[in-house]
């Protein structure tokens, strides 16, 4: 393990400008440009020099980090050339990225666009490409429920370097990887050995979060990892849960598009005189044309239909399939759902079953 001051953790962010587009977290106050609730959130910002808005440790950034990976809008292809478009744009580096972002969040995304017969090329480029360094978590917000899904507080894997606040810097864990090794090895003279105080006052630090987590899980009465696994969507499938939460849906999507596992895409063409381009773009299931073809019929006409579709993807189709939930415990669908509507506690009510059959 190795150690790395504030002062040259600058030192750092300022030398990867050269070969990537740095973007750091940053933390707003409540007068912000996002009000999704009271108190500061935390945005991933381009860093331009070291200042004391730059938010390493606390807790995940608000933007999902697939944002980084598949855009929310891009030119997948020209007049229909078999020629993939690339850009010229330095690769990022992303700072400060949290273990829910990192764990399911690729496990999901790497399943759709990665580990199939058709896999998306440009997802594969940035995976290849952009610099993952990691954080701990050194804080929990109230929605933060991350154990009860699977993941620790602090990454486990999917990162290249990992940065762990301790005292007047961070301890850096590189993963066993070639690009991670060759980080290492061009910054070494930023880096000191760790020491065993260090390392003491990280693993303290770690027990402290999850803490605080386990009394989030504790308070709301969350379902533990072990109790979702029990076909709760199954037993409920015509439960008037559905109903009953999706009573004050505005069809926004902001559940879906904030999450960092949901993945659906629409592709459609636009044209002008001289080219024809196909665009990617965001889609969500809590939509009422989401699932609608071309002849008009749609299968998901309710709006109750498609929040338990919601829910069905990320706790009975992912865990059997790919053997992992889709949901990562980071609960910014709970901070941006205007409606209130909190997974927590639909959560529970599948677990209860705290509804009638229909």
């Amino acid at each position: 393990m190795k150690y790395i001051t504030f002062h040259n953790l600058a030192k750092l962010l300022d030398a990867l400008k050269e070969d990537y587009r740095v973007f750091v977290p940053v933390k707003k106050s409540e007068s912000g440009d996002y009000p999704i609730k009271k108190g500061a959130q935390r945005f991933y910002k381009e860093y331009d020099k070291f200042s004391d808005d730059i938010i390493i440790g606390e807790v995940r950034p608000f933007e999902p980090l697939k944002a980084f990976f598949v855009s929310a809008r891009e030119k997948v292809a020209d007049n229909f050339s078999p020629e993939v478009p690339h850009t010229k744009d330095k690769p990022f580096a992303l700072v400060g990225v949290k273990n829910c972002d990192l764990k399911q969040g690729f496990k999901v995304q790497d399943h759709v666009f990665n580990n199939h017969d058709f896999q998306d090329p440009f997802y594969i480029k940035n995976r290849e490409e952009n610099l993952i360094i990691a954080a701990d978590c050194t804080c929990a917000i109230d929605t933060c429920f991350c154990l009860a899904t699977g993941n620790q507080p602090y990454p486990e894997e999917n990162f290249d370097i990992n940065l762990s606040s301790v005292g007047d810097g961070f301890i850096v864990e590189a993963a066993p990887t070639r690009r991670a090794q060759k980080f290492m090895d061009k910054y070494h003279s930023l880096f000191d050995i760790a020491k065993d105080y260090q390392l003491n006052e990280r693993k303290e630090q770690r027990q402290k979060v999850i803490k605080k987590v386990e009394e989030n899980i504790k308070e709301n009465n969350i379902p533990s990892y072990d109790t979702l696994k029990e076909d709760i969507i199954k037993k409920n499938w015509d439960s008037d849960v559905w109903l009953d939460e999706s009573k004050t849906c505005v069809e926004c999507a902001a559940c879906t598009i904030i999450c960092p596992t949901c993945h659906c895409f629409l592709l459609y063409d636009q044209k002008d005189k001289e080219k024809m381009e196909r665009l990617r773009i965001w889609d969500s299931c809590m939509i009422k044309d989401y699932a609608r073809v071309a002849g008009g019929a749609n299968p998901r006409p309710k709006l109750w239909m498609r929040l338990r579709n919601r829910f069905e993807k990320k706790f009975d189709f992912f865990p059997k399939v790919g053997g992992f939930y889709a949901c990562t415990g980071c609960g910014r669908c709970i901070s941006a759902c205007p409606a209130m509507i909190d997974i927590r506690e639909v959560l529970v009510r599948l677990v209860k079953g705290n509804g009638k059959n229909k």
